[in-house]
């Protein structure tokens, strides 16, 4: 808990050339992100208990686009089931939408790097090529099924 207060204290003693915001949002992304770890595993981290129902696994990284700038993420994993920060699931929503403003573009024929562009000018940080020819294979499956079904007259 002291290391904890010494590092808030360090980012408030920070200039004012440093983003201080995006840093406090990283540093209570990452309280959260271990308490809601810490909880879903039973115990906390390297603490032996017997009410523990998972081990932890390391980290992934992960980007977080947020209004005060994009802050990197650890996000702990456990080794035996999912753990995801509750924080983050209203992006999920997000990029569903996302994805389907792509997905209508391409519908429409804008190219690969028209989408990259559309996806900036929406204020994300961009679409991958990769994942763009992912979602137009998506949609000529989804196009190819229709067109394959049966057809039964009434």
């Amino acid at each position: 808990m002291a290391d904890e207060r010494m590092a808030l204290l360090d980012l408030v003693e920070k200039g004012a050339d440093a983003d201080l915001v995006r840093d406090m949002l990283a540093f209570a992304a990452d309280r959260i992100m271990e308490a809601e770890a810490e909880l879903a595993a039973g115990a906390a981290k390297g603490a032996r208990s017997p009410l523990r129902e998972a081990h932890r696994n390391g980290y992934r990284e992960r980007d977080w686009d947020t209004r005060a700038g994009r802050i990197e993420l650890a996000l702990p994993r456990l080794r035996k089931g999912s753990h995801f920060p509750s924080f983050l699931e209203p992006r999920r929503t997000a990029e569903k939408a996302l994805v389907a403003v792509v997905q209508e573009a391409c519908v429409h024929g804008i190219c690969t790097r028209a989408a990259d562009d559309l996806v900036k000018a929406l204020g994300a940080a961009g679409m991958p090529r990769s994942q763009v020819s992912r979602l137009r294979a998506e949609i000529d499956t989804r196009v190819n099924a229709f067109l394959s079904r049966p057809l039964e007259g009434g």
